[in-house]
């Protein structure tokens, strides 16, 4: 039951709109809390990639940074503050739910004290970098960690990064495992008879890498494995996605022999469509915190090849649902690739476990069931600490002056 004492929530999600896995996961969450009846605000700067705004009960809401000149860098946090503040008083929110840390736990919060809301539940989910790299710069680490301090719950998406909370940036706060989770029914193997919806010699095995082209993606030993492979069989590659290492991604490729052979897609918002028509898929990321984008394509009985570091060794299996070896060892990846394509049995044996774990331990259902629960607790909590009265205080003078002032 919530705070009005039904069975339907209001629930804020804040997230990155881009192709990284926690937009992903926040939005996919979006979809499939709105379809359970949850009333859902999604609140991001442009609309998350995979979002679909004509869906039932949910709702987008832009947040606008003034562009001023005495601004160098435009204060999207405080904008972002605003914003929720806005959205928490005239929806009556029973939750804010914010994914990656910077900014996003710390504008919630402060948007809890604007609104005059401050007992309303702030649940952080943390997804990788916003702890291994943005959260140790000594600039960001105190607040990262004031903002997970109080937050009324705060879920990582592996144990690797819960650990790496602790170590990290220093914070003894509470913190619960939350996998990431996949829609085994959107994701699943291809259909022989569909027509692939690229190019190329529809003959030759298909290599599949996907996600957001930064340095810890290491999408430069995805060139390096495919070259290795491709110089000892015929084969393709497909890149999915974009980044800031997009351009030395395409000189390694334009100064190979195989050009030809590789297939940049860009981003792309339907992924089900293009994953059933790989044959592997490489993930060699040096600091995977879980690892979506190889979740996904496992729902899809692809094979998994990567590297045995970060939060992918929770999700992979080495030897039953993929392999994975050192950092940096892309010959070793090479041949993990050219053993599948070699090897059918195995393959069709690799491929099978990889859909079945994928689909049995990180199914969708169990997941948002996790989440609602977690809200559930933290309302059942601050009202026990607070009161009824105090915990519901959502139509004193904040909020009435936010919502006048939102509408003039």
């Amino acid at each position: 039951m919530n705070a009005r004492g039904q069975d339907r929530l209001r629930i804020g999600i804040v997230c990155y709109p881009t192709t990284g896995g926690s937009g992903v996961v926040a939005t996919e969450l979006a979809h499939a809390l709105a379809d359970r009846g949850h009333e859902v605000h999604v609140v991001s700067y442009s609309v998350p990639v995979r979002l679909d705004t004509l869906r039932a009960n949910l709702r987008f809401h832009p947040v606008r940074v003034p562009d001023y000149p005495l601004f160098e860098y435009p204060p999207y946090s405080l904008a972002l503050a605003a914003q929720l503040a806005e959205v928490i008083c005239r929806y009556e929110l029973d939750v804010l739910h914010v994914h990656y840390a910077i900014p996003h736990a710390i504008s919630g919060w402060l948007a809890r004290r604007i609104s005059g809301r401050a007992h309303m539940p702030l649940v952080t989910t943390l997804h990788g970098t916003d702890i291994t790299i943005i959260g140790k710069d000594a600039s960001y680490m105190p607040v990262t960690r004031f903002s997970l301090e109080q937050s009324d719950a705060v879920t990582v998406v592996s144990r690797w990064l819960g650990n790496r909370v602790v170590d990290v940036v220093k914070c003894e706060c509470e913190w619960q495992v939350v996998y990431n989770f996949v829609d085994g029914d959107r994701y699943r193997p291809r259909d022989d008879s569909e027509p692939r919806p690229f190019g190329g010699d529809p003959s030759a095995p298909v290599i599949m890498h996907m996600s957001n082209f930064r340095p810890v993606k290491r999408v430069g030993d995805v060139i390096d494995t495919f070259l290795r492979v491709r110089e000892r069989m015929h084969a393709q590659l497909v890149l999915i996605g974009a980044g800031p290492e997009l351009g030395a991604v395409r000189r390694q490729v334009e100064e190979s022999p195989y050009a030809g052979d590789v297939f940049f897609l860009g981003p792309q918002s339907e992924a089900e469509r293009l994953l059933p028509f790989a044959d592997v898929f490489l993930m060699p990321s040096d600091a995977e915190a879980f690892g979506l984008a190889a979740l996904e394509a496992m729902a899809c009985g692809v094979p998994v090849i990567g590297y045995n570091t970060g939060g992918l060794v929770e999700v992979v299996r080495s030897g039953i649902d993929g392999f994975l070896g050192p950092v940096g060892d892309t010959e070793a990846m090479a041949g993990s690739v050219l053993r599948l394509f070699a090897d059918r049995d195995l393959f069709r044996r690799i491929s099978a476990s990889a859909r079945r774990q994928a689909v049995t331990m990180f199914d969708r259902d169990d997941v948002v069931n996790r989440y609602e629960a977690i809200y559930l607790r933290a309302i059942a909590d601050v009202h026990s600490r607070a009161g009824n009265a105090d915990a519901q205080s959502g139509s004193g003078t904040p909020c009435d002056d936010l919502v006048k002032a939102a509408t003039e």
